[in-house]
């Protein structure tokens, strides 16, 4: 289609934060379609839980908080969560009439004409008054360098493309990455693997007891005070730490969460450390995180000198148009419902100051 399109409102991602956002819109007057269109890249619903891997059972979720307005009821904790969280966001989008479309790739978000953004995308451009931009992290997996990587002859791959355990029967494999996901892998893969070791770039910190509402408004707020600065985000896992759970502690008891240092080196046989250490392997397997999708709004010049977008509430700070949803303090389920709501408010403010007095 070579025509653009207007409407009030485009929202870039439909996971948790993109739909919390829509459901917002929607509630308050906007008509889908007309006021606004959601645009997701993913074949289907579910957000990036559609491609988790399938032993992710439901019951091993952390956190999981539903939509607004619809709670996810009766799910069954033995299948995957992909399947689960999938039919959840798939019946969440039909009862609230969201109307996503997809698969829509969204190039770029560049100035348009007449205050608009203008929003470039392979099922053509869109002209919207404001944006809200809910990618998230999934399809930006981050794969730190270290000397002699190509010359591995074994298999690297990261948490993106990590199908199960079953895949690694009998094979040497280093975990890297001291997350939630690096210590999953491991407790799964032990079983299967010849052997296992875990490498982490600083000590895991473990979390004993609950984390109740206080704890978790001053993780957020830590991670909040960085986007605020321009730095780019950390997850709010990073400065919560790891909860200590039966299933960790029994793998901190066998030895399978048996924590080295960073390694210095990668050889053709494995990986090695300045004092002469090695250890031999058939797959490193990168669990190291991912980082956010925002190359497209790269037109805009939100980015600071830190690296990341300068973020008040879910507001760019550079461009009052736009508001990130599922960034920085807002990327866990929760705070992704609450920034879906946040930006809706402060984008009917905009748009109302926006409005032409009558004569």
């Amino acid at each position: 289609m070579n025509h653009t399109r207007e409407v009030e409102v485009v929202v870039i991602g439909a996971g948790q934060a993109g739909l919390a956002a829509a459901h917002h819109l929607r509630r308050t007057g906007f008509e889908p379609e007309r006021d606004f269109v959601v645009l997701d890249h993913s074949p289907g619903p579910g957000g990036a839980w559609q491609f988790r891997w399938p032993s992710l059972t439901y019951g091993k979720v952390h956190g999981m908080h539903a939509l607004p307005g619809m709670e996810l009821t009766g799910a069954d904790p033995a299948r995957p969560s992909a399947e689960v969280i999938g039919e959840y966001f798939a019946a969440y989008e039909e009862t609230f009439d969201l109307r996503v479309r997809r698969p829509v790739d969204v190039r770029a978000v560049r100035e348009g004409t007449g205050g608009r953004l203008l929003v470039e995308t392979s099922d053509g451009a869109w002209s919207a008054r404001a944006l809200i931009n809910a990618t998230g992290t999934w399809d930006r997996p981050f794969w730190p360098r270290y000397p002699g990587q190509e010359t591995f002859r074994g298999r690297q791959l990261h948490t993106a493309r990590y199908a199960g355990p079953e895949e690694f029967a009998g094979q040497r494999v280093v975990v890297v990455g001291g997350g939630a996901s690096g210590t999953q892998h491991l407790l799964e893969l032990a079983p299967y693997a010849a052997a296992t070791t875990w490498v982490t770039r600083r000590p895991p910190v473990f979390r004993e007891g609950p984390f109740d509402e206080n704890a978790g408004r001053a993780a957020v707020a830590l991670v909040e005070k960085r986007v605020r600065r321009g730095l780019p985000p950390k997850s709010v896992v990073s400065v919560t730490g790891l909860p200590l759970n039966d299933a960790i502690r029994a793998g901190l008891e066998s030895g399978v969460l048996d924590r080295l240092p960073m390694f210095d080196r990668i050889t053709e046989e494995g990986v090695e450390w300045a004092d002469g250490r090695r250890v031999a392997a058939d797959v490193i397997l990168w669990a190291t995180g991912f980082r956010p999708v925002i190359d497209h709004l790269a037109p805009l010049r939100l980015r600071e000198a830190g690296g990341g977008i300068r973020v008040e509430g879910t507001r760019a700070v550079a461009d009052p148009r736009v508001h990130l949803v599922g960034y920085g303090p807002s990327a866990s389920t929760i705070g992704a419902n609450r920034a879906g709501r946040a930006a809706v408010r402060d984008i009917r403010r905009l748009l109302a100051e926006q409005e032409p007095v009558a004569a």
